[in-house]
This record gives C-alpha cells, structure tokens and sequence, in this order.
C-alpha cells in the first residue's frame, strides 16, 4: 500500500468543508493488519474499525499550507496499548463525531514506522521533503 488521500477528503478541501489552517485535524496510529482501507468508499472516521486504531488521537499544532503542501509540527500518538505493529498514520477532520469527521490521508511511510508491536506511544516525525506530510 502507499500512502493516499481519502477521496472525501479531497472534496472537503475543495468545497471549502476543510480548511487545514482552521479545523481541528488530529492524527491517530493505523493497524493496517486489520483495516483494508479504501481512499474512495471510506469517508468518516467511523468507516475506519475502532479496532483497527490505536492511542489518544493527537491534534497536529503549527500547522502550515503553502503551495498546496500541508505541514505540521511533529508529534507523537500516546496511549497506545496492547497493540500489535502499526504501519499507518492516519489524519482527519474532528468534529467530534466519528461519522462526521472526515478522513483525510493515510500514511504508511514516514520515520518511525512501523512502530513495533507493543510500545506505549509512536513519534511522527513528517517528511522534511518537499510534499512535507501531503500536496493537494
């Protein structure tokens, strides 16, 4: 798998229903063993199994938008328990409700992952390149 952006979530960008620099946008670790995720059909946070996420979903601070690219400060996901490996980061809109809060983007490849199975809190370090965590 590669990372992608959730098709909704490209339509929230563009209908104006998110705004990166306004909304809450929060980050929570992926176990990709258990969630067969699909960037068309899955919209809401509540299409993504409470099983298959893992820690206190952290709300990305500094965040920034330039150019398109989306970027923030790096964080880390606490909270995490018995858990196995995690492969996935995964953004979204909160508005408080799993079936209103809208799937963003999945990432499978930045420093740290996976996080071994088992740790108590994953560290997400984003790309320092030049997509930062995504391009629109």
């Amino acid at each position: 798998m590669a990372a992608f952006l959730y098709d909704g979530g490209r339509e929230g960008f563009l209908n104006g229903d998110i705004s990166w620099g306004r909304d809450t946008i929060k980050a929570v670790m992926l176990d990709l063993g258990t969630y067969s995720a699909d960037s068309a059909a899955h919209r809401f946070l509540s299409d993504v199994p409470g099983g298959a996420r893992y820690g206190s979903p952290v709300t990305l601070a500094s965040k920034t938008m330039a150019a398109g690219v989306a970027d923030a400060a790096d964080c880390s996901v606490t909270g995490i328990t018995a858990a196995p490996t995690l492969e996935g980061i995964l953004i979204y809109q909160d508005t408080g409700d799993a079936s209103t809060s809208r799937l963003i983007a999945l990432i499978d490849q930045a420093t740290g992952l996976p996080v071994a199975g088992g740790a108590t809190q994953a560290d997400i370090a984003w790309s320092n390149g030049a997509t930062k965590i995504f391009k629109l």
